[in-house]
């Protein structure tokens, strides 16, 4: 993952976050990443089939963490941002993921709420939570 850049070329890629509805866990993951990210750090999200709009309990739930992510709007995969991203991790299906960016994807296993019951999705939305963590941790141990 771009081990021979130095960290101030590093920032300036973005993380790149994919699901395939781009409507609940990827926009998820981008709304921790902004609010916690070091300076300079950014996120962004795409669906490998975006739907029309986030899902409301996804920003219900992220205002829960103190988190607006209102604005956000689901995006189609660009296979250019994702060629110029740091990291694109990849919350899709294996068979929907794209296979042109798979050097620099890290996939998480992350279930798709729309297959569970709603009184779960606080349980994805945590997981996403630490998941995104333990990227920042990452991310500051390349600072040091």
């Amino acid at each position: 993952f771009h081990e021979s850049m130095n960290f101030a070329a590093l920032k300036k890629l973005p993380v790149l976050f994919v699901c395939e509805g781009n409507r609940f866990r990827s926009q998820i993951a981008e709304a921790f990443f902004n609010a916690w990210a070091p300076p300079g750090w950014r996120g962004v999200s795409a669906g490998t089939n975006p739907k029309e709009a986030i899902h409301p309990r996804a920003v219900e739930l992220m205002m829960e963490m103190g988190i607006d992510m209102s604005a956000q709007r689901p995006k189609p995969l660009d296979l250019m941002v994702a060629e110029g991203a740091w990291r694109v991790l990849a919350m899709c299906a294996p068979e929907s993921c794209p296979v042109q960016v798979a050097h620099k994807t890290e996939r998480w296993a992350i279930p798709d709420p729309a297959d569970l019951p709603e009184s779960r999705w606080n349980e994805i939305r945590d997981e996403i939570a630490e998941r995104v963590k333990g990227l920042i941790r990452e991310i500051a141990r390349a600072k040091a």
